[in-house]
């Protein structure tokens, strides 16, 4: 069996069960395309979140946003924690690629919204970044407009995962790094609902981390090129089809600082920790004067809380264990967790 994720293993995480694909597309409409860049100089690439397949510009979704630590670079979370609102897709780069990642998504929307005859005069592009400088040579700036086209064509609800698209050159508690998701089904009142994430994981210190509270790290750190400090930074976006509002949203994103403090982050100086989340249950009409939206009631977020917890810590795990080692343009070499997790697994179940 090709073993690609934690479950693979026998692992599990908390006590909610997961959507048929466990991953963020298990929300109805999601779905999440990469374009990856794999040359002797370039491990980098784009990976698109498409939150809708309906126009979002002209049918916006309720969201928010929150910054766990600030060391980061990414664009619209101003006006999304302004007017709790996403009218974009979500895509994710490296640091340097920000820039040529959001005149991508631009052009995507000024496009479509011309084809389908919506007015378009101004725009929040939403994009998020991962520092990959230590296997990319990321001065390049490698991902160009075009790959943000090609990450939204190939989009699909069966997705890669690992070191792919924006994952290609990420590390994570000094292994390769990579592309991760997961999700989370809950049940109010008669009704199942589903909480996804993905994350594009680029943090932790080596030996600090853990697997179902098994200090993995501790154990291996002097094997591997170890990463010393916890920096790097770690991109979060949730989705589901929960009634939620913007403030609500904002809550159930600050829990999931708890998901990646289960796999050892401490938050360190230099991790950007930027959580992006949106519902699909409500969307915002632009030709009305007032709207009218159901929403969960407050005695039921701690389920919310819970499942987006275990959903953030097993969508880490993930990102890592369907990774592959890779060497960087330097000759650096960034080993998958798969061997090391397999010498230890009966200890860590």
């Amino acid at each position: 069996m090709n073993k690609t994720r934690i479950r693979d293993y026998g692992i599990q995480m908390g006590t909610f069960p997961c959507g048929p694909l466990n991953a963020i597309t298990d929300v109805a409409g999601v779905t999440v395309g990469h374009c990856t860049i794999d040359t002797p100089d370039s491990k980098t690439g784009v990976t698109v979140i498409l939150p809708s397949q309906k126009n979002i510009f002209q049918k916006k979704l309720i969201a928010s946003s929150y910054v766990l630590n600030g060391f980061g670079k990414s664009t619209g979370l101003l006006q999304i924690n302004e007017l709790g609102s996403l009218e974009s897709p979500i895509a994710l780069t490296n640091t340097l690629n920000v820039g040529l990642v959001q005149e991508g998504l631009v052009d995507y929307m000024v496009s479509r919204c011309e084809q389908e005859q919506v007015p378009i005069h101004s725009f929040n592009p939403i994009v998020g970044e991962c520092n990959d400088c230590h296997l990319n040579n990321i001065k390049k700036r490698a991902v160009k407009p075009s790959h943000v086209l090609q990450a939204i064509e190939t989009a699909s609800q069966d997705f890669a995962q690992g070191d792919v698209g924006a994952g290609k050159g990420t590390i994570c508690f000094g292994f390769k790094g990579g592309i991760g998701s997961a999700s989370r089904k809950l049940k109010i009142g008669d009704t199942w609902y589903t909480i996804g994430i993905l994350v594009q994981s680029n943090f932790g210190r080596t030996r600090d981390l853990e697997i179902n509270g098994f200090p993995l790290g501790e154990k291996v750190y002097k094997e591997i090129e170890a990463a010393s400090q916890d920096k790097g930074s770690i991109m979060s976006v949730l989705a589901t089809d929960l009634p939620l509002s913007s403030r609500q949203l904002h809550r159930i994103l600050k829990r999931l600082g708890i998901g990646l403090g289960r796999t050892g982050s401490r938050v360190g100086h230099g991790s950007g920790d930027v959580m992006l989340g949106f519902s699909t249950a409500n969307v915002l009409e632009s030709d009305s004067d007032f709207q009218t939206f159901s929403f969960l009631n407050e005695g039921n977020m701690d389920l919310a809380f819970r499942s987006a917890i275990e959903a953030e810590e097993e969508a880490v795990l993930n990102s890592m264990v369907a990774a592959d080692t890779v060497k960087s343009y330097t000759g650096e070499t960034r080993y998958g967790l798969r061997p090391y997790l397999e010498r230890y697994i009966q200890e860590i179940i």
